[in-house]
Parts: structure tokens; sequence; C-alpha cells
């Protein structure tokens, strides 16, 4: 009998975050272990009248082409991937890992290759998603890997996931709705802001947002879900931040990240750990240095740090930035190959002004 939290899981993901209808191409991609959802996701998607498509990934496939692929091999612009692109109405990603750490060892340079190789696919991708022509929502599934990264048992990480998910509640639909209500408060207040100045260990950041939209994030395409968030003006960013997590990129952990920004641009980076992982991060193309994102979390159900930036960066009391693409719908015009964030706690002394005004201290809105 299937667990009635993962049932909960699939009809949020299909009915609520991706909104299956009739004839939606819809593709379903994971590795063999998060089976049990793909399932029930499939279930819901047939039920819904969509045509779903299933794309699993065996274990240890990344680790091989990395290793094993000449410099023409992982320059390859795939046509098939570009095509699906392209075509499919509605995208769900199931993460969840075998090895979080099996890409560790791997080049930085040839991961940002790869990358760049595929940058026609990312940019159509990006692009119809932006639009909203493509739905694409992420999630994780309970693994064991992932729950060591958490420092738990399988149990003790399956109960977190659902419990971010709100899966092990009675009408979740309902209770996103709510926090959808909730949260839109707070974003149509934020969006009458044109700066915030960001104070805490080791950081003192202004941010222009002038002409740019708050979003409110509440499951449609994170999911657990919880934070609001802009994208600032281009070459509006100041000043220096410390974040207090670390980075968590393909696995690799990048500790004590410390960047400078002026006019914008990232101009000093350091980190204690991974440092040539963050440097060629930021050199991956010229939008890379510059801010996509600036957000709050607000899922104070979230409360511990667990190496996965779908459930961290919605820690309430934190803040987070990303380096490279912006969202569209927020107004950036940063272009990037990369979407990389990086997670800060506010919780002991942070303060956020918005014109002037304190509007969030010590990890709480005050509006």
């Amino acid at each position: 009998m299937a667990d009635k939290r993962i049932e909960n899981m699939a009809d949020i993901l299909v009915n609520y975050s991706l909104r299956i209808k009739k004839n939606d191409l819809f593709m379903i991609q994971g590795i063999p272990f998060v089976m049990p959802l793909i399932k029930e996701v499939y279930k819901k998607a047939l039920l819904a009248g969509g045509i779903p498509i299933v794309r699993l990934t065996p274990d240890g496939l990344s680790e091989m082409f990395f290793k094993l692929a000449s410099d023409e091999q992982i320059n390859y612009q795939n046509p098939l991937s570009l095509y699906e692109a392209e075509k499919i109405d509605a995208l769900l990603t199931i993460w969840g890992d075998y090895n979080t750490r099996d890409l560790s060892n791997v080049d930085p340079e040839k991961l940002k290759r790869r990358r760049q190789a595929r940058e026609k696919e990312i940019k159509t991708f990006d692009k119809r998603m932006d639009s909203k022509e493509l739905r694409w929502c992420g999630t994780q599934f309970p693994t064991h890997a992932d729950a060591q990264e958490a420092n738990m048992s399988l149990m003790e990480y399956e109960d977190f996931v659902y419990k971010a998910c709100l899966v092990d509640q009675e009408n979740p639909i309902q209770l996103w709705e709510k926090i959808k209500t909730t949260q839109q408060r707070v974003v149509d207040i934020l969006s009458t802001k044109q700066s915030f100045h960001v104070k805490a260990l080791d950081t003192d950041l202004h941010i222009g947002t002038a002409g740019r939209n708050w979003v409110n994030c509440c499951a449609d395409e994170n999911f657990p879900d919880g934070e609001v968030f802009t994208s600032p003006v281009e070459d509006q960013i100041n000043g220096h931040i410390r974040f207090s997590f670390p980075g968590i990129y393909d696995g690799r952990e990048i500790e004590d990240i410390q960047l400078t920004f002026e006019k914008g641009k990232v101009v000093k980076a350091t980190a204690k750990k991974g440092e040539d992982l963050l440097l060629a991060l930021l050199d991956t193309d010229p939008g890379s240095r510059y801010v996509g994102e600036f957000a709050i979390g607000t899922n104070y159900g979230i409360t511990q740090f667990t190496r996965n930036m779908l459930f961290d960066e919605k820690i309430g009391g934190t803040i987070h930035m990303a380096i490279g693409k912006g969202f569209e719908e927020s107004g950036s015009k940063n272009e990037s190959l990369i979407h990389w964030d990086m997670l800060c706690d506010m919780r002991q002394g942070g303060e956020i002004i918005a014109d002037g005004e304190v509007i969030y201290k010590d990890g709480k809105l005050l509006i």
C-alpha cells in the first residue's frame, strides 16, 4: 500500500503546482530510487488527461561521463534534448541521490564547459519557463544519501521532507493556497520599495530594486516552498556579504564564501574550501558575476540546514542570493547559464532596511 504522504505529494505536484490538463506533454525525470513518487505522479497525470513521459538516469552515468568523455563529447549539443525543451508543456524534476558526492572530484572546468555546450537548450527552457509557456517544478524524494547529507536517518528525513511539504496534513493544497494569500501581502509591500540595506555578520550590502517586482513562491515551481524574491537592478549592488552556510554545487561544498560587489559585479570572491569551483562558476559567462536573485526565506517549519538548497533557501530567518540568471517575471535583464543560490543566516542580529525603514530584524519580517 502506497504511503499516503506520497499520494498527497503527487496530487499537489500534478493538480496544484503544474496544473496538468488534457493532452499536456508532461516529462517526469529522476533516478530509479525515486520510482515510488514517479509512479504516483504518473497515475495522477493520466487521470488528469496528460501525456506523461518518464526519463530515468541510472546511478553513476554522470560521473562516468565526466571521467571518460572526450572534449568533443563534453562540447556536444544534443539535438534531442533541445527538441524536448522546445516541445514539452510541463516538466517535473524529482531530486534524490544514490551518492551526493559522485561529482566531487570532477574538474570544475569540465562542469563549466558542459553547461556552456547546453547553452541553447538551457536558454530555450528558461525562455519558455519565464513566459509561462512551459511549466516546471522541482521536488525532493527522500533517499538514504540525502538523509545522510542532512545528518538524519532515512525515517527522520522522510518525516522532515513530508512535513516541510505539508503532505502529512489534511487538505495540503488548501494550506498552500493559504500561504499564497499570506505571502502576497508581503510581496505587495516589498514591491513598493526601491532600495534595501542588508546588515549581518561581515555583511554590509546595498541593493537597488527600483522597477523590479517581488514574487510570491508558494509551491508552484519548488516543492516545498516558502520564500519571496526579486531580481535586483543589475548595476545597483554595492558592498560585501558573507554567506553563513556552505554553498552546494553538484554535491560539492564551498565553505565560508565572501563576495564583494561594485556596481553590481562581483569584484572579489574568496572561500576557505572550494575556492577553485567558486571562481570557475563566477567565470562561466559575463552574467555569472552579477546577481539574479535576492530572496527572503519564509518557511519557519524548516529549521535546520540539510545541504539541500531546495529546503535550505526556504529556512525562515535566512536570506539568499543567486549569482547568474535572473527572472523575467521579476524584471531581470541578467542572462547567464547558471543560477546558483547562497545562504545567509539573519537570526542573530541581522537587519534589512528598506527605503530607510527597518522591515526585518533577527530573522523576522516586521511588515
